[in-house]
């Protein structure tokens, strides 16, 4: 079974890498920009159209605000980017907002943070891939009768790139991305000499309708509402900007600078095109309305809902290249295509952030481990399942979705610059050079303005969009955290209730008895259960005992290492290489050594197991015992043993069985026993004349 699963996927992700081959799966800063901002780069395809469909409640009068929210957005993202950068050099390991959050405000900080990034990284790739199929629909009509397959589909193929390396998905994903970026720069540059140079008037396909108002006459407050609204539907252009931070490991050395230089150009392109667009779509006379069937009119009279509205960046390609031109149909081509790639952002950032989650012991371990190809494979498919189910409650609809986004992200904001004013101030405390102090006086302030107003902007995203569906990303923060704080507790509970007493202090329960059995003890980290299972190879009375482990984590190789020669434990420590981070193969692999070395000779594989008493609880234990026992059963001359080690929880489940089992359903005393009859010889029955009623008469009354 195992070869037969192994060919396809081969097929689907590649040959598997070697652990030392981590190195060559580093980015340079030409890979990295299209792998961590396509998301920030793809926004500006459908941001600044958000601006003109909330500005356009008041009608096209309130387009004029256009151009200051604008200023607004770029002002926030420059200062954002700015902020990020501190970041990146302060804490180059990868954690970025949840590492900064939770070492300066602690690890509750920390799970709010994660769980906003979760939430917004399975949003972008909703958003991303809803997005890119409805602006492919407007030209292949079976895209849009069949929207959430074609969704599922992309998801599909993007999950399976990804699952090949991030090297590898990179180089896919760079040449759309800047076909993108190079064909909306020669827009914004060719669209200003055909208007200011050469005096051609550009005209959008929608310049010639007129937008119905659905509130005329807005002032006061609730012109104020509506403008910060068009202003926190234009911050989706900063999602995905944390996601470099993120990642700064998966940069080449020097990582930090080259994460820095990467962030710093990530924010002037995304500004320049997004303010480019705005400028072009005011020139150009673009309408938008957020129900155009009734509120685009022409002439006078509804478009109806027959009418297909084009995106902003459409119109204005239109406007300034013609409609089916050349570059016209190479901007739309990439545009479309760079928002189903937007999503690689996620794909980066989520199985990153999970396999620290994982190593802090707040998430399953299986997302802390390396796949085939060097990728967090099991947080990639995570993420992916959950942006499908996403995309299938919504129908892959882009305006619900959009209105649950973005909330994460500036929860993660504030709660990160927050932090990293913190951690300026707790090095200023010790710091006595002045050269130093100045750069970091600079940086604190830096960071508090970021949080500051990254605060503002958060309160404005509640407020304004809370209501159109902005609370159920609210919810799905509430149940990451809460999901993730359960296990963590569960992962704690085990490893206190496991743990070794001091080397100094005797264990009556745990101590090595004299050796009575040959065995081979599978060791993964030195506790309870595997004291007992070294225990009980020693009762067996073998010739020989090993206790044998496999080096996936070198880190945590040498502290077993170290800890079982502190401890003095006098059955001898084998480790295995696995330079493909594989568990199974290895051992099974030294097993068939074993015998083919001594074909007369049994090997007993002993294996340490938890007993948990909930169903979810087996989710996060047993799966590499399981996996090698399935495999061990079909080698001859292998005896494999299970050495269970109950937890609590096994205790507390014993203790409900028994209570079902003495639980007695109404009437069962009532009724009473039934009793076994003995056969009787035929023929009995009639010719005793005792019939069935007289022979239960014998029988205890009730």
């Amino acid at each position: 079974m195992s070869k037969l699963t192994d060919v396809p996927k081969r097929l689907l992700i590649g040959r598997a890498l070697r652990s030392d081959r981590l190195g060559e799966t580093l980015l340079p800063k030409r890979i990295a920009l299209p792998v961590f901002a396509s998301d920030p780069l793809s926004s500006v395809a459908y941001a600044p159209g958000e601006v003109l469909l909330v500005l356009s409640v008041a009608g096209v009068s309130a387009y004029h605000f256009s151009p200051w929210i604008a200023a607004a957005v770029v002002v926030l993202m420059f200062t954002v980017v700015a902020s990020y950068r501190q970041n990146v050099h302060a804490y180059p390991s990868g954690g970025g907002d949840y590492e900064v959050a939770t070492t300066n405000l602690g690890p509750r900080a920390g799970l709010t943070v994660a769980s906003a990034l979760l939430v917004d990284y399975v949003m972008t790739v909703a958003v991303s891939v809803s997005s890119g199929v409805e602006n492919l629909g407007s030209a292949i009509p079976f895209v849009v009768e069949h929207k959430v397959l074609c969704a599922l589909v992309v998801v599909f193929l993007l999950t399976v790139m990804n699952l090949r390396g991030v090297r590898e998905s990179g180089k896919l994903f760079a040449i759309p991305t800047y076909i993108f970026v190079g064909g909306v720069f020669l827009m914004i540059v060719w669209g200003i000499v055909r208007g200011v140079f050469m005096g051609h008037d550009l005209s959008a396909p929608t310049a010639d309708y007129t937008v119905k108002a659905e509130h005329k006459g807005i002032a006061g407050f609730a012109l104020v509402f509506l403008l910060l609204r068009a202003f926190s539907s234009g911050c989706a252009a900063l999602t995905g900007v944390e996601a470099i931070s993120n990642g700064v490991p998966a940069f080449r050395k020097p990582k930090s600078k080259n994460a820095a230089s990467t962030l710093a150009l990530m924010g002037l392109l995304a500004v320049t095109m997004f303010c480019g667009i705005i400028g072009l779509a005011m020139a150009s006379h673009v309408r938008m309305a957020e129900n155009p069937a009734v509120d685009l009119l022409h002439h006078g009279v509804p478009v109806g809902g027959g009418f297909v509205q084009d995106p902003v960046i459409t119109q204005v390609a239109s406007a300034v290249f013609g409609n089916g031109t050349f570059f016209f149909v190479v901007l739309a081509a990439a545009t479309a295509l760079v928002l189903f790639l937007a999503a690689n952002t996620a794909y980066n950032g989520f199985p990153l952030l999970g396999s620290i989650l994982a190593q802090d012991r707040y998430l399953p371990r299986q997302l802390h481990t390396r796949g085939d190809r060097l990728a967090f494979s099991n947080g990639i498919v995570l993420l992916a399942g959950a942006a499908a189910l996403l995309l299938a409650v919504y129908g892959a609809d882009s305006t619900r979705l959009i209105q649950l986004y973005i909330v994460g992200v500036f929860v993660s904001f504030t709660l990160s610059q927050t932090g990293m004013v913190r951690h300026w101030n707790r090095l200023l405390a010790t710091e006595r050079d002045e050269t130093a102090r100045r750069r970091m006086h600079r940086s604190r302030a830096i960071n508090a303005f970021g949080a500051v107003l990254t605060g503002i902007v958060l309160v404005v995203v509640l407020i304004t969009k809370f209501t159109h569906g902005a609370w159920v990303a609210v919810l799905g923060m509430v149940i990451f955290y809460g999901v993730m704080t359960a296990i963590r507790k569960h992962y704690d509970r085990v490893t206190e209730e496991i743990a070794l007493p001091p080397p100094d202090v005797e264990d009556t329960e745990d101590v090595l008895r004299p050796s009575r059995v040959h065995s081979v003890v599978l060791v993964s980290r030195l506790g309870r259960p595997t004291i007992r299972a070294l225990s009980y190879a020693r009762l067996m009375r073998a010739d020989s005992i090993e206790a044998l482990t496999v080096g996936v984590d070198p880190t945590e190789t040498k502290a077993l290492r170290a800890e079982w020669e502190q401890r003095g434990i006098e059955v001898p420590l084998k480790i295995l290489d696995s330079p493909y981070r594989e568990v199974t193969r290895p051992v099974i692999e030294y097993v068939k050594r074993l015998r083919k070395e001594n074909p007369r000779d049994v090997v007993s594989v002993i294996i340490p197991e938890y007993v948990v008493g909930h169903w979810y609880e087996h989710l996060l234990h047993n799966q590499s015992a399981l996996r090698l026992k399935g495999r061990l059963l079909f080698s001859p001359g292998v005896m494999v043993t299970s050495v269970p080690y109950q937890l609590e929880s096994s205790e507390a489940a014993k203790r409900r069985v028994r209570r079902r089992q003495n639980w007695s359903a109404p009437g069962a005393v009532r009724r009473g026993p039934v009793e076994r009859r003995t056969k009787e010889p035929a023929g009995t029955g009639s010719a005793g004349g005792t019939s069935a009623a007289g022979r239960s008469g014998g029988g205890p009354k009730d």
